[in-house]
């Protein structure tokens, strides 16, 4: 049996007005999620391309250790 077998007979049992509240609370999680997996597939070119230059100038002596002091 699935966590969500086991969830939905404790949801029904919740009153009509909080049982929309958790769906519509789901609905947007998935949808969310499913954004943020297609922004992320296609920002991967562009993530690693910032990785390479970021490694470049640390090779490069550009960069300067973090002080968490100073933050």
């Amino acid at each position: 049996m699935t966590q969500l077998e086991l969830a939905i007979p404790e949801i029904e049992k919740l009153p009509p007005a909080e049982q929309n509240q958790f769906a519509a609370w789901i609905l947007g999680e998935l949808h969310s999620e499913r954004r943020w997996s297609k922004l992320f597939a296609k920002s991967s070119d562009l993530l690693s391309n910032l990785a390479d230059e970021a490694l470049a100038e640390h090779k490069a002596k550009k960069t300067k250790k973090l002080d968490l002091d100073d933050l």
